[in-house]
């Protein structure tokens, strides 16, 4: 057996490079988001980038390449890291319609308020629960359309429409729950 005649196991072909790449930002973004610690978010990302070398000859060039690291970087988080992640407190989806309807009647009798710190976003996105945060993360922070969203968390488009519907409801009342700490007229 020619030993030299086969190609090496290790190179990583010059197209993934060229389609995989460019979204390392986002991914890393994202992954620390999921994972709230740097250090989890590089194993993330670099066990992403691992399977979708592994499985680029599965790619289809020309499709949504980044739609793709989405659904990897998804895939990996839940089988192995959301294992060891705690479960978030389950929010009712009542309570959640009760105290957006109290928020909003309380808002429409006082000014709006500028748009909020970036810091303030952060913590209210780390305050969502699991699933409206990745619904939210997909969707509303890194731009990928519902369809593809329902693709990469691996449930129905309903599904995510209404976990995006519920999470943005949570994330206006704890942004508005910041305004009122900071003295902002909130109305109560």
């Amino acid at each position: 057996m020619d030993l030299g005649a086969e190609p090496a196991r290790n190179a990583v072909p010059a197209d993934f490079e060229a389609v995989a790449l460019p979204f390392m930002r986002a991914l890393h973004g994202t992954a620390l988001r999921l994972t709230r610690r740097p250090e989890d978010a590089r194993d993330l990302v670099q066990e992403t980038y691992l399977r979708a070398c592994r499985t680029f000859d599965g790619f289809t060039p020309g499709t949504n390449a980044r739609a793709w690291l989405f659904t990897i970087l998804y895939s990996v988080f839940v089988n192995g890291y959301r294992r060891r992640q705690r479960q978030p407190a389950q929010v009712p989806w009542h309570e959640i319609e009760e105290r957006f309807a109290r928020a909003a009647a309380m808002d429409a009798e006082n000014t709006q308020l500028a748009g909020p710190p970036a810091a303030a976003v952060e913590s209210a996105l780390a305050r969502l629960p699991e699933d409206f945060r990745l619904a939210v993360l997909m969707v509303d922070v890194n731009d990928l359309s519902y369809e593809e969203a329902a693709a990469a968390l691996g449930c129905p488009l309903g599904t995510v429409r209404s976990r995006l519907f519920r999470a943005r409801k949570l994330l206006y009342l704890h942004l508005r729950e910041h305004a009122r700490g900071l003295g902002y007229p909130t109305g109560g």
